[in-house]
């Protein structure tokens, strides 16, 4: 019926322009193919934008042959078999499971479907079990369903692929040749992400990209600079190059919450929490590891928050983040999880465990590794009531050799601080006194790099101060301690050398009744931020360690994060709105504390510096050029010359606009005053002149009825 009212339709418009359909012959006609028939629609830009084409087909079903032929009464526990196997991979779904039987024999055929919630387990599936011995008869071969009509799709002779012309692919470290040596910052602020030079010498930040709805949750840079990351509702995404950003990989993973790399940018690792259809159960984690370059999946894990929980609490859903820490350097070979009473060390040639079996360490509660070495620090607190002391180990990694043991007595709590080289590692230590009614804190300080690791014991000149912040010099042999009682707690500076070298702690200085809570090096060393934050109101002590003496004391009132950008020239103060509604924005200060400039963002949100990779020069090409910097600064020194003349004219051309412009706006009352003239005579009774010392003042009084009213009085006689 709807056929022939569309027919009647077509007709009717056919004859009101005159068109006769007889002589039409309908079959003769051939569309464009597609459902839009060729016809691009004006935002079919955003919907590919927008679609992610994840779950398209039959992705997320598997084939697999070589099964056992079984007779009926021996369905259920094949299935069983099947379902135990391909279970622990991912949630298969209802029914998912399909064997095919022979209507004669009423026999399996040796193959099954087998149908996952989503195509990235089906593909985990199949790299997995490919090639499965489940017996000596039966070797499974695993295919996906979808690869079946390619398969079809082979022609029957062979014909030579198609050579496509060689396309380079934009330079992702581009932005490291800038002429100016500037660096990059991100920041969300609104709807909008936006990217910016950080142009230091015109005072401004320059615009490089910017988006509206970039990313759902927030962005993230990888750890070289290479990659800027977003979240979205589907999966995370990658994006890079010179100035347009354009989107280099997408990762799907439904409602991922946090996102991290590795230290070399090989891998990126995905975070959802599902909560679970009985309110009882603990929420269901999934954690994906893939290939930063391919998009794949190189190793998933999936289990209760309470298996990812153990070891520590924050993040999401009680789970310390992140859960799988990785190895420093820029090989990202192994990565490690804690457990109960085990560290679990994953290698990432095959993405299994070393030696196929965790570290077992009884009642283990915190692991960290070196920046450079694979070595890992565990600490176990103490066992047996005391009777079993707690400990810090130095494992050594792929051999799990134990490198160096230190018994700790009468622990209440321990925090480990490496330092940026692996160098040195510091142990926050918290100690019951005698009474167990109240801890005092003490530091062992690991010397690493030298011969047996030798360990001291540095204690505080008042060892009942509370510890409020520590730590290292990056690159460096110092370490800053804020010590003592708020709001003005003392800071200590501390070098693990002396000056004659003897591999001894000295206190180089200590700052008395600071307001700080923070401490904020710089990447390269020497300079520090005194810092206090959030209830410190902002205050900011910049400080020469090299020289023990303070640069600029000033505030950024109600500042909530601080960041040096990745040379240690510049440093960024911001208040976000995820603290305060107030004052939003961010500052740019010089290493030495002058404010650059100011930018107020409304509801901001995140700021981040580019990190830059590591440079290429050798120590002695970097130690070279530090003692020749006279000759190479001069060429800078006229370049900052010209700058600061260029912004000097500038301010000048400035000037004379505003001076142009009041001079305008003078002549233009002045005109206006003149065309007026005759209006002001008239209004004077003639009186031509406009200068108040010719005319007379006359005190005149003027009585004005301003209301009547009528008011009846009653009056009352008594009587006598």
């Amino acid at each position: 019926m709807a056929d022939v009212m569309i027919m009647n339709d077509t007709e009717a418009r056919a004859a009101a322009a005159g068109i006769d359909c007889s002589l039409i012959d309908l079959n003769s006609i051939q569309l464009p193919p597609g459902e839009n028939f060729g016809i691009i629609s004006d935002d079919e830009d955003v919907y590919q934008e927008e679609q992610l084409d994840f779950e398209t087909g039959f992705g997320n079903i598997i084939v697999v042959d070589n099964l056992p032929v079984v007779p009926r009464e021996k369905f259920e526990k094949l299935e069983g078999v099947i379902r135990k196997i391909y279970g622990q991979i991912g949630v298969i779904k209802d029914d998912g499971v399909w064997m095919p039987v022979d209507a004669e024999t009423q026999k399996t055929l040796g193959y099954c479907f087998i149908e996952y919630n989503t195509s990235q387990e089906a593909e985990l599936a199949k790299e997995k079990t490919n090639g499965y011995k489940l017996d000596r008869s039966h070797i499974f071969a695993v295919n996906m369903f979808d690869d079946f009509a390619k398969f079809m799709r082979v022609p029957d002779e062979w014909a030579p692929p198609e050579i496509r012309p060689y396309v380079p692919g934009e330079n992702l470290q581009c932005w490291l040749t800038d002429e100016k040596a500037r660096d990059q910052f991100v920041i969300r602020a609104g709807s909008d992400t936006e990217v910016f030079w950080n142009d230091a010498r015109q005072l401004k930040p320059d615009p490089v990209y910017k988006r509206a709805y970039w990313t759902e949750s927030f962005v993230q840079w990888s750890p070289l600079g290479t990659y800027l990351a977003t979240v979205h509702r589907q999966g995370a995404a990658v994006w890079g190059g010179a100035s347009t950003f354009n989107r280099l990989m997408r990762y799907a993973h439904p409602q991922v919450k946090l996102i991290d790399f590795s230290p070399g940018e090989k891998y990126l690792v995905t975070y959802s929490s599902h909560e679970p259809s009985n309110p009882r159960d603990a929420n269901r984690i999934v954690i994906n590891i893939f290939d930063v370059r391919t998009g794949k999946v190189m190793r998933d894990f999936r289990g209760s928050a309470d298996e990812f929980a153990i070891g520590g609490t924050g993040g999401v859903a009680g789970v310390s983040w992140p859960i799988f820490r990785w190895v420093g350097g820029k090989d990202d070979k192994y990565f490690a999880k804690i457990g109960k009473n085990m560290i679990s060390v994953y290698e990432t040639e095959t993405f299994s465990l070393i030696d196929k079996k965790s570290l077992k360490v009884e009642n283990v509660m915190d692991f960290s590794w070196s920046p450079t070495d694979p070595i890992l620090a565990l600490f176990v607190p103490e066992l047996a009531g005391g009777n079993q002391p707690a400990r810090v180990s130095l494992v050594q990694i792929p051999s799990k050799e134990e490198l160096r043991q230190k018994n700790l007595f009468s622990v209440s709590d321990c925090k480990m601080y490496w330092q940026s080289n692996g160098d040195y590692l510091a142990v926050k230590v918290d100690r019951y006194t005698k009474s167990k009614r109240t801890t005092y804190t003490g530091f062992e300080l690991f010397r690493i790099k030298e011969r047996d690791i030798p360990i001291e014991v540095l204690e505080l000149d008042n060892k009942n101060d509370k510890i409020i912040a520590f730590a290292w010099e990056p690159k460096g042999h110092r370490f800053a301690v804020i010590h003592g009682d708020s709001p003005r707690p003392d800071v200590s500076f501390y070098s693990m050398r002396t000056a004659h070298n003897t591999g001894r702690v000295s206190k180089l200085t200590t700052l008395k009744g600071k307001q700080a809570n923070a401490l904020f090096w710089s990447p390269t060393g020497h300079y520090i931020i005194l810092a206090g934050l959030k209830g410190f109101n902002g205050q900011l002590e910049f400080y020469n360690v090299d020289e023990l003496e303070t640069m600029a004391t000033t505030e950024h009132f109600m500042a909530t994060d601080i960041e040096w950008d990745p040379t240690g020239r510049y440093v960024a103060t911001s208040v976000t709105s995820v603290h305060h509604e107030m004052e939003n924005g961010f500052n740019i200060w010089s290493f030495n504390g002058k404010l650059l400039y100011r930018i107020l963002k409304d509801h901001f949100f995140q700021f981040l510096w580019r990190p830059r990779p590591p440079s290429f020069l050798s120590p002695e090409k970097e130690e070279e050029i530090a003692n020749n910097l006279k000759k190479y600064s001069k060429k800078y020194e006229a370049e900052d010359q010209d700058v600061s003349l260029q912004l000097s004219e500038q301010d000048r051309e400035k000037r004379r606009m505003l001076k142009d412009e009041w001079d305008k706006w003078v002549n233009e009352w002045k005109q206006l005053h003149e065309e007026e003239k005759l209006e002001r005579q008239k209004l004077r009774d003639g009186e031509a002149s406009d200068e108040e010392e010719e005319y007379e003042a006359k005190e005149i009084e003027v009585e004005e009825l301003l209301d009547v009213s009528e008011e009846v009085l009653s009056f009352e006689f008594g009587q006598e």
